[in-house]
């Protein structure tokens, strides 16, 4: 197959020339009187608009939208070098969070998707004239219904029109807007583009990473189910613009579940060239980044000019990939008897740390509660942050560590234990080890317990780590943006599409234990222990299949609280849990409340800790910046934002 090439994105894109236009759409010196509908009846314009469709996701993934997606939700809350961007999602009472059209990080998502819908009308439009077949024609469709459903689950009822006509091509300037309602963005532009997408894409991509047949049962099953959801309503959640919860094709909750459901079922037995990795370690393995388990990514690869900023010392802007920097805490502050010990490392378990989310106490008590037979703990987390001195010239190694006892590059320097232990002792404040690490008898690691993971020192996300190839045996470039991909669909949540469609009520071949097993299953298969590794000398092999206890665990009726529990085992921090909740308008019930320490070094005292979600903050506001661009009258304007936000 082909690679995208991404390079000429910018001197080639359509210019959505509207209010909504993302500034990145186009370079200023190519002239816009060139994006005509002729433009797209052109290979240059077809293939620059299907390249950008594949780029815009950089704009919104691994950027400040990764906060919409998990701060105040019961996976992340706000760290101890927080600002606005990850503690006004948060709603946390008593702290500084003010979450209005101002502060809201949804303004990523929604300037970068009105342009890309723009230029995927452009294509679809316009692209047969060319001569490209409607498979062609499909990954604009896809990519229109993608955006569209992520707009309606983020904002609630968006604008169809954007100046021409109900899912135009627009080049007419529009300063004005009207907003559909949410039945209206699924049964017009979610739903139609995606069926016809699943008729015409192909199994394996056109190109590496292109759209296929998969991808668009994933989003239409999904999209099903969430709908199915908003229809029946168990929550009595506001929608806006205010619509009837009634379906404008006839169709009932019931029987969207059920199409969920079957759609879901046929992605499992049809799979193309996807499917499930053979153990969880190595769906997130950086060295086995667009493995077949993927289904959609946003991609990076360690090239400067195409990722469009520095890859030595990034400064956290689009289209950088940098929130892996968000959920990792200060590793580097440790001190071996007064020495640095771990540095920033351009590794999986390293990184760059901004200490801005942290999880709370009941992630690693309830959510992985069992870190034993269950390797997605292991496969999420990083837990053990070993020795580097090494890496760094003229650095002691050994180095004097816990209990005055040597530890070697390579072994571990401290660690955050898996379960409880009472034999603990911490010091006062930072200790000798600068972050509050206590001692056990016998262990020459700092360790912390789960009750004292705080704001300021807590487990890292092994999943979202950098990974390098020009390390050349140090420490590497810790401070650029992920050379990674960002995964944005795998083919394993068609498994948990489908079973929560089953809870919902809809019947067929495989039970929602059935459905939830196979993931289980596949849990309990180690091959690798991503952190036993530093006291296996480095190797972590670990050859274990614990998938018949993994399985005779699940119990005998899977409810929503269970789905959702899987669901944060699977993809945890991976930026599903504030949709997932939403989804299923169990936000409040789920992370109404969280216990964490606090933010000063040696901080190992539990607070609860309370969050004011209120029935309108299940819909982000409209970004202000829309609001200003829009020459409409105050009245107008309040209106056409969310209720709640027009303070």
């Amino acid at each position: 197959m082909k690679n995208i090439n991404f390079k000429n994105i910018l001197g080639t894109v359509v210019l959505a020339l509207l209010t909504f236009s993302c500034s990145n759409s186009i370079l200023d010196e190519t002239p816009r009187t060139d994006y005509t509908p002729d433009f797209f009846k052109t290979e240059e314009g077809i293939q620059g608009g299907l390249t950008s469709l594949y780029a815009h996701t950089r704009y919104f993934y691994g950027q400040y939208y990764y906060m919409v997606c998990e701060s105040g939700t019961d996976e992340y809350t706000f760290a101890q070098n927080s600002n606005g961007n990850s503690i006004d999602p948060d709603l946390t009472i008593g702290s500084s969070s003010n979450l209005n059209a101002s502060t809201s990080r949804g303004d990523a998502l929604w300037n970068a998707v009105y342009s890309n819908i723009n230029t995927a009308s452009g294509i679809i439009e316009n692209a047969a004239a060319a001569g490209k077949s409607e498979s062609l024609i499909s990954e604009a469709r896809f990519w229109r219904a993608f955006d569209y459903f992520m707009l309606v689950q983020t904002f609630g009822g968006v604008p169809l029109d954007l100046g021409s006509g109900v899912l135009k091509f627009n080049t007419t300037p529009s300063r004005t807007s009207v907003r559909n309602t949410v039945p209206e963005v699924y049964t017009q532009a979610v739903f139609p583009d995606l069926k016809t997408a699943i008729d015409n894409l192909p199994d394996a991509g056109r190109v590496t990473g292109g759209v296929t047949k998969t991808a668009a049962r994933l989003y239409l099953a999904k999209a099903y189910l969430t709908y199915g959801w908003w229809l029946q309503n168990p929550g009595n959640i506001p929608t806006y613009p205010d619509s009837q919860r009634t379906d404008p094709d006839g169709h009932d909750a019931a029987w969207y579940f059920q199409q969920a459901y079957n759609i879901a079922l046929d992605g499992i037995n049809n799979p193309g060239r996807f499917g499930l990795q053979p153990t969880y370690y190595d769906v997130n393995l950086a060295q086995n980044d667009r493995n077949n388990e993927i289904v959609l990514y946003s991609d990076h690869i360690q090239d400067e000019y195409y990722n469009g900023s520095s890859l030595s010392y990034a400064t956290g802007g689009a289209p950088d990939n940098f929130a892996g920097w968000f959920t990792t805490c200060n590793y580097t502050l440790v001190r071996s008897s007064g020495v640095t010990s771990v540095d920033r490392e351009a590794v999986q378990w390293g990184g760059r740390p901004w200490t801005a989310l942290a999880p709370p106490y009941k992630v690693f008590t309830n959510t992985f509660a069992d870190k034993t037979n269950d390797s997605r703990y292991d496969g999420t987390f990083v837990t053990v942050y070993p020795c580097n001195v090494d890496k760094v010239p003229g650095r002691q190694n050994p180095v004097i560590n816990a209990n005055g006892m040597p530890v070697k590059s390579g072994e571990p320097i401290f660690t955050f234990l898996d379960e409880e232990n009472p034999n603990v002792v911490y010091p006062n404040g930072a200790g000798s080890s600068s972050i509050g690490g206590g001692t056990l008898p016998g262990r020459a690691d700092w360790v912390i317990n789960p009750s004292g993971i705080s704001r300021i020192f807590y487990p890292g996300l092994w999943k979202l780590g950098p990974y390098r190839t020009d390390n050349a045996g140090g420490l590497g470039q810790p401070n650029g943006g992920s050379t990674r991909p960002w995964n944005i669909a795998k083919f394993s949540e068609l498994y948990l599409i489908a079973a929560e469609a089953a809870v919902k009520g809809a019947t067929g071949s495989m039970s929602a234990r059935d459905l939830v097993n196979v993931l289980r299953a596949r849990a309990g298969k180690w091959r690798y222990s991503n952190n036993g590794q530093w006291s296996m000398g480095g190797d972590g092999t670990k050859i274990a299949d614990n998938s018949a206890a993994m399985t005779a665990a699940t119990p005998a009726n899977i409810d929503i609280d269970y789905i959702l529990a899987e669901r944060s085992r699977e993809y945890y921090g991976e930026g599903y849990r504030w949709y997932d909740l939403v989804r299923t308008q169990k936000w409040t019930e789920y992370a109404s409340s969280y216990t964490i320490c606090g933010s000063a070094v040696g901080d190992h005292t539990q607070v609860e800790y309370k969050r004011n979600i209120q029935p309108f903050h299940y819909l982000r506001p409209i970004p202000q910046g829309q609001l200003d661009a829009m020459t409409m009258s105050d009245a107008e304007k309040a209106a056409y934002q969310n209720p709640g936000y027009n303070k």
